[in-house]
């Protein structure tokens, strides 16, 4: 079963509107808001490299509070233990059982803040949830829930006492972004509202969690034609051949691709995907996926670099609206 039109048009009006939403708490930074939406109905996880005080925290409260789900914050540091995010089995005396008391990640939308700051084996507990939105303590299964999404965030300035982020890890978040500073405007209307400290709270939900996990069904139905799937295909097999690179886009890349197209291509209003959905989303889907090399790297050559030359070197399909 495919998306139908009708069903594209709602789902293209119900996701402006989700942004509109947003953006009275983050203001002028709609495209921000709409990967971010993006990845929440692609399913996938979103990895902010940013400066503080540029609206992280601000934008996962105002994505909860919009679909009307919950959210938490875990502040990475080095010695939060793998526990402190999943949660632990306490022996309660009382029943004489033990119990299973839920950690932060827990909830809709969490927000992971300086993830970088973490070992990697507290980095690990978020693995498994990750990838499969559950979470196994003590052999038994916790299930996340739908809408689940990280948001995990790190400073690109302050690198002192960090640890790098695994190439696996980085893997399993479907985009990479900055929020950044907002504009001279914004700024200035930021500054006038001054007295308000969480614009968040004030917003009203537009829909509901039940109704988000049917936007991210309907997106999943979505029209790719084959050939789109071939561009997809050749585009990360080239960026695996590359010189300059030692490892290029994975296989969950290149399906990270397809859901995010699905998405991006719905919140347009159409019901099949082109090949400009891939361009657009080719930068935040998959160039913090590669591992450069080293001498590539110290001659200045960036990922950016390398995916705008396959992006001209790769002929992409003729689109064939409606299909």
């Amino acid at each position: 079963m495919t998306l139908t039109t009708e069903q594209a048009a709602w789902f293209a009006e119900t996701f402006e509107r989700l942004v509109a939403n947003v953006g009275q708490a983050v203001l002028g930074k709609s495209h921000v808001v709409r990967l971010a939406f993006t990845a929440m109905l692609a399913e996938g996880h979103v990895l902010l490299e940013d400066a503080p005080g540029t609206g992280k925290t601000s934008l996962a409260r105002a994505l909860a509070a919009t679909v009307q789900g919950t959210n938490s914050r875990i502040q990475f540091t080095p010695d939060l233990l793998p526990s402190d995010v999943t949660g632990v089995t306490i022996y309660d005396q009382k029943s004489q059982r033990f119990e299973f008391h839920k950690g932060p990640i827990f909830a809709n939308i969490v927000l992971a803040d300086e993830i970088n700051r973490a070992s990697p084996k507290t980095q690990s507990a978020l693995l498994e949830v990750m990838e499969e939105s559950r979470v196994t303590v003590d052999g038994v299964t916790y299930e996340a829930g739908r809408p689940f999404m990280v948001m995990a965030t790190q400073n690109p300035i302050e690198q002192a006492g960090t640890y790098r982020l695994p190439e696996a890890q980085l893997d399993r978040f479907l985009i990479k972004t900055s929020i950044g500073y907002p504009d001279h405007a914004s700024t200035v209307q930021l500054l006038g509202g001054a007295a308000v400290k969480d614009r968040s709270r004030d917003l009203a939900p537009i829909i509901t969690t039940h109704a988000v996990a049917e936007m991210a069904d309907l997106a999943a139905q979505n029209h790719v034609d084959p050939a789109i799937l071939e561009y997809i295909s050749r585009l990360c097999e080239e960026t695996r051949n590359a010189p300059e690179t030692r490892l290029g886009v994975s296989v969950r890349g290149a399906i990270a691709m397809v859901r995010a197209a699905k998405v991006w291509a719905a919140a347009d209003g159409r019901n099949f995907v082109l090949p400009d959905d891939v361009k657009e989303l080719a930068g935040v889907v998959w160039t913090h996926r590669f591992v450069m090399d080293p001498e590539a790297e110290f001659a200045g050559v960036t990922a950016e670099r390398v995916l705008d030359r396959v992006l001209g070197e790769v002929a992409a399909p003729q689109s064939r609206a409606g299909v």
